[in-house]
């Protein structure tokens, strides 16, 4: 807390530039490498471009970072050859897979967790003050958002697979073989967001004093009159 917050900011960015340079000169594969780092680029340039107009909490940025680089990390080696299972063994003298009973490379897995994990609290910062939610909607969309944004990048995946076809689109796929992979994805991503979004509630009950004041308001009807047609021919009268 120290630290002044832009200071911070770039203190983060700084890091994450060495970390992306280093795992980018030398990467299994160049072509999932740059696959893999088009939504990277993307959230760095968002991130840069509305700093000053949306300056998110340190803890924000923490979890950014370091979801990102995660992500640097299965982009350098393809996701379904991070060498997570050697480096364990080199350590302890067995692999994590048999410690755990897991039978394929599950990096992507932990990956697609750390999203919901990571992420669902940046975005519920963002709806905060950006959307102006309070109460039983501050943690539902976040939720939801993880959820959807998840399932997104899983059409994305099969579009890119289909485009680019051959071993390119398979190293991005990385299915595995599992005919399910797309729907664990999701299913794990959700339920990151889901317990870091637990974990804010259980705070927040616990230390804000108009927690139930707050939550009981989000939930009550503000507008009495239907919308829809009702709001469409409301719409068409006042433009005549």
């Amino acid at each position: 807390m120290s630290i002044p917050h832009r200071r911070y900011l770039l203190v983060l960015a700084i890091l994450f530039g060495i970390w992306w340079i280093a795992l980018g000169i030398s990467p299994r594969e160049r072509g999932p490498w740059l696959l893999e780092n088009l939504l990277a680029i993307v959230v760095v340039i968002f991130l840069g471009l509305f700093h000053r107009r949306l300056l998110f909490s340190r803890v924000s940025y923490t979890l950014i970072f370091l979801f990102m680089c995660l992500h640097q990390v299965g982009a350098h080696y393809s996701y379904a050859e991070v060498p997570y299972d050697a480096w364990f063994e080199r350590l302890t003298g067995s692999t994590f897979n048999d410690l755990v009973g897991w039978e394929r490379n599950n990096f992507d897995r932990v990956v697609h967790f750390s999203y919901g994990l990571l992420l669902a609290y940046p975005v519920r910062e963002m709806f905060l003050r950006v959307a102006d939610v309070r109460g039983f909607w501050g943690y539902f969309l976040p939720l939801d958002l993880t959820m959807s944004t998840s399932a997104l990048f899983e059409l994305i995946e099969w579009g890119a697979a289909e485009v680019f076809g051959g071993d390119l689109g398979q190293a991005y796929l990385g299915t595995q073989g599992d005919v399910w992979d797309a729907h664990k994805d999701m299913a794990l991503a959700s339920a990151g967001a889901l317990v870091a979004m637990l974990v804010t509630y259980a705070i927040n009950r616990r230390y804000q004093r108009d927690f139930n004041r707050e939550w009981a308001e989000s939930l009550r009807v503000k507008h009495k009159k239907p919308l829809g047609e009702d709001a469409l021919a409301a719409l068409v009268r006042k433009a005549k």
